[in-house]
C-alpha cells in the first residue's frame, strides 16, 4: 500500500496541512509515501498586486485558524513585482529527489514550505532554492553543495520530471490540494481532498490495509 500526496509547496492549504501529514507517517511506520508536486500556478506571469495580495492572505487567515500554521504576513506585502509561479520551487522538489532518491522528500518539500511561508524567501529564485534544497538534504545527511543542485535544478531532466508531475496530476484528476491518494497493487484511488486531520487519513487506511 502507497499513500500518494499531491501538492504545491506554495499552497497555503498544503502547508496548513504539513503538521496533519507529519501525524499521519509518524503513526503509520513503514508507510510508503510518494510525493508528486502539482504545479498549482506554474508558468504563472501574473504579478501579485495589492489585491492579490490581500487575497492570499484572507486565504492564510483560514489555514491559520485552522492549523495553526505560522505565516509571515509581512514578507509577502513587501514584495514587489512577484510573480507567482510555482513551477520553480516544484521542479526544486524534483531536483531533491534526483539528486538524493533516498531522501525522505516529504522533508524536502516542508523546508521549501517554511521558506517561503515562514522565512519570506523567494522561491521562484533559482539560487535561492538551490541554497535550501542542499540545506534540506545535509539535515538528512545527504552530501550536495547548492552549486550542485542548482546545476541539478536547471537541467532538462528535472524540468521534464516536474512536467511529469503536473502530467501526472492531471490524470489523477486532482481538482485543488493537497490531494490524497492510495495504491494498492497498481490500483489508484483517491482517499481525500483538501485539508483532512490525519484521524480521519490514517483510519480510512487502515480500513484500506484491511
Amino acid at each position: 500500500m502507497k499513500l500518494i500526496f499531491v501538492g504545491d509547496p506554495m499552497c497555503s492549504w498544503c502547508y496548513g496541512f504539513g503538521g496533519q501529514m507529519a501525524s499521519i507517517v509518524e503513526s503509520m511506520p513503514g508507510l510508503d509515501v510518494q510525493v508528486v508536486v502539482g504545479g498549482m500556478a506554474a508558468g504563472s506571469t501574473t504579478v501579485l498586486d495589492d489585491e492579490g495580495k490581500q487575497f492570499r492572505l484572507k486565504h492564510w487567515a483560514r489555514v491559520e485558524q485552522l492549523s495553526g500554521a505560522e505565516f509571515n504576513r509581512e514578507a509577502l506585502m513587501a514584495r514587489k513585482n512577484f510573480v507567482y509561479d510555482t513551477e520553480p520551487v516544484c521542479r526544486a522538489v524534483v531536483a531533491a529527489r534526483i539528486i538524493a532518491p533516498a531522501c525522505d522528500l516529504l522533508n524536502v518539500f516542508r523546508a521549501f514550505q517554511r521558506a517561503f511561508y515562514v522565512d519570506g524567501l523567494d522561491t521562484t529564485d533559482g539560487k535561492a532554492l538551490a541554497q535550501i534544497g542542499a540545506m534540506a538534504l545535509a539535515d538528512q545527511g545527504f552530501d550536495g553543495t547548492a552549486a550542485a543542485f542548482f546545476d541539478a535544478w536547471s537541467s532538462e531532466g528535472a524540468i521534464e520530471a516536474a512536467q511529469d508531475d503536473f502530467a501526472m496530476t492531471r490524470r489523477l484528476g486532482v481538482r485543488g490540494f493537497p490531494t490524497l491518494f492510495v495504491e494498492v497493487d497498481g490500483r489508484i484511488g483517491q482517499l481525500s481532498s483538501g485539508y483532512v486531520t490525519a484521524e480521519q487519513v490514517t483510519s480510512a487506511l487502515r480500513s484500506v490495509a484491511a
